[in-house]
């Protein structure tokens, strides 16, 4: 179950309800109602109460961060953040044009960390850089020339449908 894709828990609105879901008990209040008044499973309020009564109000307390620990620390982020506006020529490569893959090997040459490109694209986001992709366009380009051939040159060379009335070389057709 958990939160939809991109929805952050609210760890602090968690310990919250379990904390109203106590008070609530300590009211006199059944562990069916309570969980109907706070929208949750009454499995949940009675795991509540074992935690009050095994550990007390500390067994209530919010569990903090969820999943892995990150591989990289702030202070390693903002190192990588100074890599990355070097350029990717600084690291070797002929392009000025940061990859994902580049952004691992960066990653992994800095600070001995192996991320998967797919999941590189995290970081960058935490970093605040967005995804861009170079305009494959010649720097030669002439747009004038370019106009001139779309409205002239492309329809005077382009086919055009055959004349109605025209007899038909198919067998299957009439006309």
């Amino acid at each position: 179950m958990g939160n939809p894709k991109g929805v952050r828990r609210d760890f602090e609105a968690l310990e919250r309800r379990r904390f109203l879901g106590i008070r609530l008990l300590d009211q006199g209040r059944s562990p069916s109602e309570v969980a109907r008044r706070l929208g949750v499973a009454h499995t949940s309020v009675s795991r509540w109460a074992e935690a009050r009564d095994a550990q007390g109000k500390a067994g209530l307390r919010k569990a903090g961060r969820a999943g892995r620990k990150p591989l990289l620390s702030k202070k390693d982020l903002k190192q990588l953040k100074q890599g990355l506006l070097q350029g990717p020529e600084a690291l070797g490569y002929e392009t000025p044009v940061w990859t994902l893959w580049r952004v691992a090997d960066l990653i992994e040459q800095k600070f001995k960390v192996r991320y998967h490109p797919g999941h590189v694209w995290k970081l960058l986001q935490r970093l605040d850089w967005s995804c861009q992709r170079p305009q494959a366009r010649a720097r030669e380009r002439n747009e004038k020339a370019i106009r001139r051939w779309k409205r002239v040159e492309w329809p005077r060379i382009k086919k055009k449908p055959k004349r109605r009335g025209v007899r038909s070389s198919s067998s299957t057709r009439v006309g």
